[in-house]
């Protein structure tokens, strides 16, 4: 008996010993499965003449599994660019009701003092509002406005020669006009119709000589409001930011209103009755910011987020804080965020956290609004020339470029049904941004055939 027990023994021991490479190697081969990446999609990036040069960062994810289905460089920190408009966005979406705040206000007899909450669409050229207008031309009170602490007229890291473009009018609690001029130029007319009227006094030709290395048709002061025009042959539109401050924002709501306004000091008292009058629906900025990517109207959201913290000062940095600290705790990467727009190099996010966030967004948001609110593959915004099908969109975006990066980050609707969160980021190229935006559509066409 005592033989047999050893040879029973032994025999186990061996048949142990045979099996373990087996499920040694099944092991290996459910562990390879699980972190396999598609081979001709790293193919298509990493033998890519025009990517090759420089610093590229990609993550592709199923929607509706959470799974990572291909990632290269995701942990990695970029420059974000103008993809950090949807963090704005998502500060938006927690922190504003479904009509932004256009102003707060409070009743004092014959008197009605109000302050700015950071409202962009007074007077502004693409999204405009008439509420707060009305509002104040009928009060039968004494107007009386109050100057409010708020984030400095230009982000953290912005281009500061800058100043002259569009894309980078100053930041402020109660804004007019979006903060720029228009011009409208005829061909043989000296000098263009100009909107507001009230600058038309501070516009002059230019003087022979004048530099003009950028070929602008109009060229600011740096630190005034005085206009020179470039004379042209042809006909133009452009716009300019112009110089803001509080007597200047009085000057134009009076001549606008046509009724006097008086500066007053926000000294709220225990009796005071703090009110907020609401303004344009929220999703007519949203759209408007994502689909054109339009900067001065993401700086203000955040700004608006701000007024629902605190009714007598607006800061962007608080947001923030308080957005990180209790609706962005989950993501892979904290992200380094520093202004609302995308405009400063300072931001840093990895691409797997701009999934992340994708990812949050269509849980929370029903996907044809959310879609409404991104540029569109061959339909709308800054996608309308790329990404196109007769059949209708399979792609919505945003991008991102400053010099030398460029950026986009979406959903990707594949043919066999399937709907991918993705983020290719490309920071670094010296290539032309049309050469990039060509390569990547290449690169994401193959994605939707394949996958």
């Amino acid at each position: 008996m005592l033989v047999f027990r050893v040879l029973l023994s032994a025999m186990l021991g061996l048949l142990s010993l045979l099996a373990a490479p087996a499920f040694a190697q099944k092991k290996v081969a459910v562990a390879a499965a699980s972190t396999a990446r598609p081979v001709w999609l790293d193919q298509q990036i990493r033998e890519s003449a025009v990517l090759r040069q420089h610093n590229v960062g990609v993550c592709l994810t199923d929607v509706a599994t959470g799974e990572v289905v291909y990632e290269m460089n995701s942990d990695r920190y970029f420059t974000p660019a103008s993809t950090m408009k949807l963090f704005s966005l998502y500060a938006g979406l927690h922190m504003l009701p479904d009509s932004l705040p256009s102003l707060h206000y409070v009743l004092r007899q014959d008197s009605l003092l109000f302050w700015g909450t950071g409202d962009p669409t007074l007077l502004h050229g693409d999204v405009p509002s008439s509420r707060a207008l009305t509002f104040l031309q009928n009060r039968p009170e004494k107007l009386f406005y109050a100057a409010v602490p708020c984030a400095p007229a230009y982000g953290p890291g912005w281009t500061w020669d800058d100043y002259n473009y569009y894309f980078q009018p100053e930041r402020g609690a109660f804004p007019v006009y979006g903060h720029t001029v228009r011009f409208y130029a005829k061909a043989g007319q000296p000098l263009p119709r100009v909107y507001p009227r009230f600058f038309r006094p501070l516009m002059a030709v230019a003087p022979i000589g004048y530099p003009n290395m950028a070929d602008d048709h109009v060229r600011r002061e740096t630190l005034e409001n005085r206009f020179c025009v470039f004379p042209s042959s042809k006909n133009w539109v452009d716009e300019t930011p112009f110089r803001t401050s509080t007597s200047l924002l009085l000057q134009l709501l009076q001549d606008t209103l046509r009724r006097p306004i008086l500066p007053a000091a926000l000294r709220l008292r225990p009796q005071d009755s703090v009110r907020t009058l609401r303004g344009l629906a929220v999703d007519s900025l949203y759209r408007r910011m994502l689909r054109v990517s339009d900067n001065f109207l993401a700086e203000q959201l955040l700004l608006m987020c701000a007024s629902s913290l605190s009714n007598d000062s607006l800061s962007s940095q608080r947001v923030i804080r308080a957005m990180q600290a209790n609706y962005l705790r989950t993501l892979p990467d904290k992200p380094q965020w520093v202004d609302g727009s995308g405009l400063s190099r300072l931001n840093l996010v990895t691409p797997r956290t701009l999934v992340a966030l994708l990812l949050k967004l269509h849980q929370e948001v029903p996907e044809p609004r959310l879609f409404d609110w991104l540029a569109a593959g061959g339909r709308q915004g800054t996608l309308r020339r790329v990404y196109r099908d007769p059949q209708g969109p399979w792609l919505w975006g945003k991008t991102g470029t400053l010099t030398n990066n460029h950026n986009l980050v979406g959903y990707l609707r594949t043919k066999s049904g399937r709907l991918l969160a993705f983020s290719f980021m490309n920071n670094n190229h010296i290539a032309e941004t049309s050469t990039i935006r060509k390569e990547m559509e290449r690169v994401l066409t193959q994605v939707r055939e394949r996958m």
